[in-house]
């Protein structure tokens, strides 16, 4: 038995292959579970106005196409019934990241609208609710829009925004043609911020989108439009969806071919219809006649051609004028600028002729004159109240004449070459002093050439009578149409003399005989024109030797030009070195002059030159008039004064009150601290002035002035005391001196000592 080996034993297992199943039972529940975690939709609320079409448990939220969501709940909103209905939506997980502040949400349904039908998918697979998702800040509450949100302004194409007077019958997703090509659609509407037009946004496909350029013009295309008139009945439209729904219609202007790109952050026009995007540049016009013009049926005519219309007149509260707005072809739309003018064209009939005539047929019309291009744009005019002149820019030679009046000269009046009409007068006014009339005359091109600077101009209007009692009456008249309309004629005294400037200027002359009046033509400079005029005379020594043609500014302002006329020796007077000065009435208590010319009126004297030199035809007229030419002679001095008080040139020297010189001029000393008068004495008066002898102003009167002896006044003369004056004296000892030298240099005194009027040497004087 001992030999029998001994058992071993063995600790029992704790591990059984029972405990796998259970393991596998939790990965299996562990798996099912996160899946289900994984799997399970994000609960959201969604408030609508109203459940209608909305169904628990069934409408779904889709996105492009792809349902996202369904609704689970439908339950009013705890805050009152008003308010809405709240719908519990149960999102997908994987949409998490898009429930943001800005995400839409709104319910899609069956549709039908002038604009179209929509919706159509939901007749089977019933009402569902789409969401746009967007930016912000995650959250779980959401309010649903009534309708579908406009097209995003990021989506591909290019957006537009165009303002309208009225919306008329277009609406969200109405259509935008281009050749009735449906090209885009208008994405919402608002009123602007003025509430003065609708601003109106549209959406153009990026296929279409080069089409729309910088210069293009929209219209509403809604409708149909009907032009009936004698010639027949024209219907347009641009489409039957238009017909139906509205619609905008566009296009560029051939004459914008090569317009640049838009610029889509500024506004386009919403034209009304397609004439008006045609012919829609708005014009305002005030109108001070307006008689017989009709909004919507007044053309605006361009040398015949109907370039606009009269779209509203609005008579002013005053009646006296009115208020239009005009339409006009785009083509027009450079040469509306500063300088463009309007009138009213109607029939006239006067003793110048018939004009308008073709306004008996058409209407009474506008006429439009554009401005030059590139000038400032404007879109506001004042209309002429008669036509305007011709264009400068017009074929022939424009000019100007000045005359005194106007006679019985009136717009188109001819004006004739050997009684042939080769021109007509085509306006008149005052000038800018309103002594004279300012007439424009314009020479066909084909007789421009007869007209240069040596041409004279006369009105040869009604009938000319000369005659006398031997000779008999001869009655003259330029023409019959001269006889009644009135008429200027002219002649040509030189062939070759050309014109000076672009719009020459010429004297309209009474007659033919005042025009051939002969003579040499001078040009006079003065600082002022008062009390001259056309017509005034040239005289010497009394007589008449010429008159002053015009009066004119000079080009700088500065001075008056005056064109005048020697009729009597101009060989001599026209010539270098004569002199030219107005005359003019002269009062004072010392001197009076020229008091005949407050009878005759103010006139040019001339002083021939003395010598024969070359001609001059310019000249400046003197201040004054020219002192007679005496002799210089004479002992010239000067005297030192602290300043110039009343002395001039010509105020007298005076010695013992007896004037023996005069100042000839005055400047300051080399050092500015002094004034030094220069006098001259006269040749037999030199001796009595030494080096000793003492210059005083004498200027004004001395008082003196003594409780017991009463008052004195003392003046050197009259004559001093009104302009001044300078007085000396000479000590009768041996203080008197050496005699003066020429330019020697004497104090002056601001007034005497009583010991020099004592002094009374014995000098003797010259002869």
């Amino acid at each position: 038995m001992s030999d029998l080996p001994t058992a071993k034993t063995r600790p029992a297992s704790n591990w059984s292959a029972i405990w796998i199943l259970p393991l596998i039972a939790l990965i299996i529940g562990g798996w099912l579970g996160w899946r289900a975690y994984s799997q399970t939709g994000i609960d959201i609320q969604v408030r609508f106005e109203s459940g209608e079409g909305i169904v628990a448990n069934k409408t779904e939220v889709v996105y492009k196409g792809m349902p996202v969501g369904k609704v689970k709940t439908l339950a009013l909103d705890e805050d009152g019934p008003s308010k809405g209905v709240i719908a519990t939506v149960e999102m997908n997980k994987d949409v998490e990241q898009y429930l943001k502040t800005n995400t839409r949400f709104w319910l899609v349904k069956p549709s039908v609208s002038l604009a179209g039908i929509t919706g159509l998918e939901t007749l089977v697979s019933g009402n569902y609710i789409a969401v746009s998702p967007s930016d912000g800040e995650s959250v779980r509450k959401f309010k649903a829009l009534s309708q579908e949100p406009p097209l995003p302004d990021d989506k591909p194409g290019l957006h537009l925004t165009l303002k309208a007077e009225r919306l008329g019958s277009l609406n969200r997703g109405s259509p935008v043609f281009y050749k009735q090509i449906q090209v885009g659609q208008i994405k919402s509407y608002v009123l602007s911020e003025d509430q003065s037009t609708v601003e109106i946004k549209v959406f153009v496909e990026p296929t279409y989108a080069n089409l729309v350029r910088k210069h293009t013009r929209f219209w509403n295309a809604s409708g149909i439009s009907i032009d009936a008139n004698l010639s027949g009945l024209k219907l347009r439209s641009e489409s039957l969806a238009s017909i139906v729904a509205g619609g905008i219609a566009f296009a560029t202007p051939e004459n914008r071919a090569d317009s640049p790109p838009t610029d889509s952050s500024l506004p386009f026009r919403l034209y009304e219809d397609f004439d008006a995007a045609q012919a829609g540049i708005k014009v305002k016009v005030k109108l001070s006649d307006f008689e017989g013009l009709q909004a919507g049926r007044t053309p605006v005519m361009y040398k015949g051609i109907q370039v606009g219309s009269l779209k509203a007149l609005k008579v002013d509260p005053d009646l006296s004028s009115a208020s239009a707005e005009l339409t006009l072809d785009p083509l027009a739309e450079d040469y509306l600028v500063q300088g463009t003018q309007f009138w009213v064209v109607k029939p006239s009939i006067s003793l110048a002729g018939i004009t308008g005539l073709e306004a008996l047929v058409k209407g009474n019309y506008i006429a439009i004159r554009p401005g030059d291009k590139g000038s400032t744009p404007e879109r506001e005019f004042v209309a002429r109240p008669k036509a305007p002149p011709l264009d400068l820019r017009s074929p022939g030679l424009h000019m100007v004449l000045f005359t005194d009046n106007l006679g019985s000269l009136d717009v188109g009046s001819p004006i004739l070459y050997k009684q042939v009409k080769v021109g007509s007068v085509q306006s008149y006014q005052f000038s800018r002093t309103r002594k004279q009339l300012v007439i424009g005359v314009h020479i066909e091109k084909e007789y421009e050439n007869l007209v240069n600077a040596s041409t004279r101009f006369w009105n040869a209007s009604g009938i000319t009578l000369s005659g006398g009692l031997t000779g008999g009456i001869q009655v003259k008249s330029e023409s019959l149409q001269s006889l009644m309309a009135g008429g200027i004629a002219f002649e040509t005294l030189e062939e070759k003399a050309p014109l000076q400037k672009r719009i020459p200027r010429f004297r309209l002359f009474t007659d033919r005989d005042a025009a051939m009046q002969q003579g040499v033509t001078v040009n006079i400079k003065v600082s002022r024109a008062d009390g001259l005029r056309t017509g005034t005379p040239i005289r010497f020594k009394g007589l008449d030797v010429g008159k002053i043609e015009s009066i004119d500014l000079s080009d700088d302002l500065q001075s008056v030009m005056l064109k005048a006329r020697i009729t009597e020796v101009p060989e001599r007077i026209a010539r270098v070195g004569s002199q030219f000065w107005v005359v003019k009435p002269e009062l004072g208590l010392m001197k009076t002059a020229n008091l005949e010319t407050l009878v005759t009126g103010q006139y040019i004297e001339v002083q021939p030159a003395a010598k024969q030199l070359g001609p001059q035809t310019n000249f400046v007229a003197l201040n004054q008039a020219p002192e007679a030419a005496v002799s210089q002679a004479g002992l010239s001095l000067v005297l030192s004064a602290a300043r110039r008080g009343s002395l001039k040139e010509g105020v007298p020297v005076t010695y013992r009150e007896v004037t023996v010189g005069k100042v000839t001029g005055y400047e300051l000393g080399s050092t500015a601290d002094r004034v030094l008068v220069h006098i001259l004495i006269e040749p037999r008066y030199a001796p009595l002035v030494r080096s000793g002898s003492r210059f005083w102003n004498s200027s004004g009167f001395g008082v003196d002035f003594g409780l017991f002896k009463g008052a004195t006044i003392r003046t050197e003369s009259l004559e001093t005391l009104v302009q001044g004056g300078i007085a000396f004296a000479t000590p009768d000892d041996g203080r008197m001196g050496n005699k003066a030298l020429p330019e020697q240099t004497f104090p002056l005194f601001d007034k005497f000592e009583d010991e020099w009027l004592q002094w009374a040497p014995k000098i003797q004087i010259g002869k």
